[in-house]
Order: C-alpha cells, then sequence, then structure tokens
C-alpha cells in the first residue's frame, strides 16, 4: 500500500525485507532528520526556521494530506500526524512517513469505527474518546502540529502553569 502512494508530501518507500520477525522498511533518505528536531532539536539547538520556510513545511503537510485523502486511489486516514513523522529533505520540504497506523478508507463510509491508536496530544477529542475515525482526526492533528510550528513549542512539554495541560489548551 505504502509503495502505491507517491506524492512529492509522502516519503518514498524503495523496499522491504522480512526475515524470520524482522521487517524492515527502506525509505529514501531524509538529511534533515524530522520536524520535530529541527522545531525542538537536539542538545546544540534547533535548526533556524525562518517565517517563509515555516510556511512551505505548513503547506508541504497539508499538500500530502490532500493528496491522502481526496486525490489518491487509495483513500487513507494517517492516524498519527505529528512532528516526529514528519521529515524533511534536503531543502526542508516535508514528507509525511510512518503509515504504521494508517487506515484505508471505502468510500461508502461516513467514518470507521476502530480501535483508538495514535499519540495523545495529538488525537481528535471524537477520535480518543469514541473511536469516530474521519478525515478530520488527521486535520485535528495537522493543526497541532500547525500549533508548534508557528509557536515553536512542543505540545507534549508545553507546561507554562497549573491552569495549561499542553500547547492546545494554551
Amino acid at each position: 500500500m505504502i509503495s502505491g502512494l507517491q506524492h512529492p508530501n509522502l516519503v518514498r518507500l524503495f523496499g522491504c525485507c522480512i526475515e524470520a520477525n524482522q521487517l524492515l522498511l527502506v525509505y529514501e533518505y531524509m538529511e534533515n532528520n524530522s520536524l520535530a528536531r529541527a522545531l525542538f532539536g537536539p542538545e546544540e539547538g534547533p535548526l533556524k526556521l525562518d517565517w517563509p520556510t515555516r510556511q512551505k513545511i505548513c503547506l508541504g503537510i497539508a499538500r500530502g494530506l490532500a493528496f491522502l485523502h481526496e486525490e489518491s486511489a487509495l483513500k487513507v486516514v494517517h492516524r498519527d500526524i505529528k512532528t516526529t513523522n514528519i521529515l524533511l529533505d534536503h531543502d526542508l520540504s516535508p514528507k509525511i512517513s510512518d503509515f504504521g497506523l494508517a487506515k484505508l478508507d471505502e468510500e461508502e463510509n461516513t467514518h470507521i469505527s476502530t480501535r483508538v491508536a495514535g499519540t495523545i496530544g495529538y488525537m481528535a477529542p471524537e477520535y480518543a474518546l469514541w473511536g469516530y475515525l474521519t478525515y478530520k482526526a488527521d486535520v485535528y492533528s495537522f493543526g497541532v502540529v500547525a500549533l508548534e510550528i508557528v509557536a515553536g513549542k512542543n505540545n507534549m512539554k508545553y507546561r507554562p502553569n497549573e491552569n495549561f495541560v499542553c500547547l492546545v489548551d494554551w
């Protein structure tokens, strides 16, 4: 399924290897690592992302999601959009990766009822609480990622005071 999804804002799968209980996926090399690393960085500091670059990253993620949801022959709900699953190439162009939790959507469904999987803090409330999965779950997660890109703060680590649990509350 992953190899059938080809778009400039989706990471390319070159191959896989299954040997005994080992599964290896071979993706294209993304020299700037993840968006999380670029924003929140290693100890020596995150990348310096100017506003045009941040906008380019947001638009690229949105284009990738639009492809998954509307333009691809396979309609896919990713279910785990977050900064660690957005990889950056040498030009800092974003590519959505890690389709391990993705669900195929048949067009006759208005939603998919499913066991909840994903990352707390990025999950849409209706999905986290009731397992009600639509494309809107990915859009909500993208909104959290966009907020992290604009604020430069990590949703999972942002605790300004006891009145806020996460960046979304802020």
